[in-house]
């Protein structure tokens, strides 16, 4: 037994506080491998996984009916929040995505006459672009009333029945919340697609969840690049405080941004795609096409 203490890990400055204050929160981590944590009545667990073999890959394409898919299909990655006493789940997947991507089928964006890029879903096979290509999702998240707790996480499996709906509302997230210095007692980031347009930008669909003792707050965010044409944005915010004793208050900000590289130049902005790397730092100069605040409401 005194060779195995010795043996043991020491525990880290920074591990001991993650301990503190997870307990003063009275959260606790997943186990049997899981990647999340438990805290006011929700489960949060993220999953990141491999992207899709050249079967699943085929699978997906005769479920969507489609013969075109991003380059990296992460199929079995995921983020659900799941809250135990009421059965809401709120989940995000790539099928789910994807399905709206096929759904929506924006017409695919003109690219330059002396840009002939050379798009192809299979090897040797060239593919006119005359579909979306830049597997742009209207997507904001799937959400669903679990009768039990047993639930499977992950996969093309649909859910059952679902009495939920969101509602247009006034109220507005809690950025003052947001930005105390609470300690974040779990982060993941998701990454469920990406595609880099044949070398001429880049589409990527991710999630970001963060969960401290008062709250959880994630970000979905689509975000596009095609090189020297075009810029867009879709971000999805959901945020939920923690009440003690009642349903759970979930609100979702919507919005929808977009410009082209000539109107951003016409401005005065860099015209170099170089420049436009991190959609963060240049969201702002991007206007808005549509915005939304909603409300998740439970239908008895």
């Amino acid at each position: 037994m005194a060779g195995e203490k010795e043996t043991e890990k020491p525990t880290t400055v920074e591990e001991r506080e993650e301990k503190e204050a997870l307990k003063a929160s009275g959260a606790e981590l997943l186990g049997d491998g899981r990647h999340g944590l438990r805290i006011n009545d929700w489960e949060i667990e993220s999953n990141n996984r491999s992207i899709l073999n050249s079967l699943e890959y085929q699978q997906w394409e005769e479920k969507l009916q489609t013969s075109h898919l991003p380059e990296m299909v992460f199929g079995k990655s995921s983020l659900v929040l799941l809250h135990v006493k009421s059965g809401i789940k709120i989940h995000f997947n790539t099928f789910d995505a994807l399905a709206g991507w096929k759904k929506e089928g924006l017409p695919p964006v003109q690219v330059p006459a002396a840009a002939q890029w050379k798009f192809r879903s299979k090897l040797f096979q060239q593919v006119i672009l005359d579909y979306d290509y830049t597997f742009t999702t209207p997507y904001r998240g799937s959400e669903t009333v679990e009768t039990n707790t047993e639930h499977q996480i992950g996969g093309i499996a649909e859910d059952g029945g679902c009495n939920l709906q969101w509602e247009d509302s006034t109220e507005q997230i809690d950025v003052v919340a947001l930005s105390s210095k609470e300690p974040i007692l779990f982060y993941d980031e998701v990454v469920l697609y990406e595609d880099e347009l044949a070398d001429n930008g880049v589409s990527l669909l991710t999630v970001k969840v963060r969960v401290m003792p008062s709250c959880w707050f994630l970000l979905m965010r689509f975000w596009l690049r095609v090189d020297g044409v075009l810029m867009r944005l879709r971000d999805t915010r959901m945020y939920c405080s923690f009440k003690k004793n009642a349903d759970p208050t979930v609100l979702r900000e919507s919005c929808w941004r977009e410009a082209t590289f000539q109107s951003l130049s016409s401005k005065g902005f860099p015209s170099d795609s170089a420049a436009y790397s991190d959609p963060n730092l240049i969201s702002q100069r991007l206007p808005i096409v549509m915005q939304s605040t909603q409300k998740l409401k439970i239908l008895r």
